[in-house]
């Protein structure tokens, strides 16, 4: 409980966390560019970002664009915005929210690019409605993303992997590229080799690693 409260306390010093009580959680919807980020570089969210690995070096590996890091959990975040300002990355920004709630967050077409990586599968039937890729935060994804805004997924988990190419086409999303075995195909080089937690643990067990990419239709 003491390091949670130390993280809290972290965050909430942090320049790089909006979350709620902070200025900017309630104003930020339309104005990250402007406002945060002050340029007018792509935006690219990450989404149950937890620790932030990925936020953090998509960051680093392409300064010419803005990151988020999406999560509810503080003391995830926390993790993610240290470490960013240790790399000194001004192109980086956490935001401590619930996913259910992005458009309270940001405008239509404010976002480029999404990435969702390692969520859980949700694997119960009775947790459908819960998952990422679940036709309610399909149409969110929708509405916040760009013209052309692209959609990232990977995932160890194939039932989950399958249902997303299920539902994807039937809700406004086209030009699926997608595969089985990410690090055996010729769309590695996408992940730039950035593995999260999740990520490296399900490898390291001998589950291949899924991934696909996909964008909106207007």
């Amino acid at each position: 409980m003491r390091r949670k409260l130390f993280r809290f306390q972290q965050n909430w010093e942090s320049p790089n966390v909006i979350e709620t009580g902070k200025p900017l959680y309630t104003t930020i919807k339309g104005n990250w560019r402007t406002v945060y980020f002050q340029n007018n570089n792509p935006i690219v969210l990450e989404l149950a970002c937890g620790k932030g690995e990925y936020t953090v070096g998509l960051a680093k590996a392409y300064p010419d664009k803005n990151f988020i890091g999406v999560d509810v959990k503080g003391d995830r975040i926390a993790r993610g915005s240290q470490a960013a300002l240790a790399e000194g990355l001004t192109n980086v920004a956490f935001l401590r929210a619930d996913i259910r709630y992005l458009l309270e967050f940001f405008a239509a077409g404010e976002v480029n690019e999404i990435w969702i990586t390692f969520p859980d599968p949700q694997p119960r039937a009775k947790q459908e409605k819960h998952r990422l890729t679940f036709p309610s935060f399909l149409a969110l994804y929708r509405t916040i993303l760009a013209r052309e805004g692209r959609l990232h997924l990977k995932t160890d988990n194939t039932d989950f992997f399958d249902y997303s190419l299920s539902v994807l086409p039937e809700n406004g999303f086209t030009g699926l590229v997608y595969t089985y075995d990410l690090y055996n195909s010729s769309l590695n080089n996408i992940h730039l080799g950035i593995k999260t937690k999740y990520e490296e643990m399900f490898f390291n067990k001998g589950f291949s690693i899924k991934y696909l990419q996909t964008k909106i239709s207007r």
